[in-house]
């Protein structure tokens, strides 16, 4: 049996981008040590006044990588207090996520780019999307803004990462 298109292409490319947001973190605090400056000062870098601080851009990035795997597999998204501080918490919110989308099975996302996604529930910003475009022209694309923002705060603050890094093994 063949693995599930939809599970293909959300599940593994989570798994790769979140497991190289977990390294880039890594590194982030260790240059944070070795330059002898406060994590915070990272962890509530922005790239713009408007934008969302490095904690914030990982928290929103797992949050994408669970809630669009969850609907796809047709189970509760899971929900996550969005109360951490430090990397540690960073990473423990990482490894949450990990393993709630390695708990998910490809049968789950059979028939999945039929399901209809109901993003914004009761709001007047309600929108019904097909599985198929929920994920190719909503979900990966916000989970590859956050992760990139999050990687382009690091690296604007002196972080030496490459090309490499963001993409992580693959």
């Amino acid at each position: 049996m063949t693995t599930p298109y939809m599970y293909q292409t959300s599940v593994p490319v989570f798994k790769q981008l979140l497991n190289s947001l977990s390294a880039i973190l890594t590194k982030a605090e260790a240059y944070a040590t070795v330059k002898k400056f406060e994590p915070a000062v990272l962890l509530n870098a922005r790239l713009y006044p408007d934008m969302f601080p490095l904690i914030r851009q990982v928290q929103v990035a797992a949050d994408f990588a669970k809630s669009v795997s969850a609907r796809l597999a047709g189970v509760e998204v899971p929900a996550y207090e969005d109360n951490e501080q430090t990397f540690a918490d960073l990473q423990a919110r990482i490894s949450k996520t990990l393993e709630f989308i390695e708990s998910l099975t490809p049968a789950q996302f059979e028939g999945s780019e039929t399901r209809q996604i109901l993003l914004r529930s009761g709001t007047p910003k309600e929108k019904i999307l097909l599985g198929h475009n929920y994920l190719n022209n909503y979900g990966l694309p916000q989970f590859f803004f956050h992760v990139t923002t999050a990687y382009a705060i690091l690296r604007h603050n002196g972080l030496e990462v490459g090309k490499g890094d963001f993409m992580g093994a693959f």
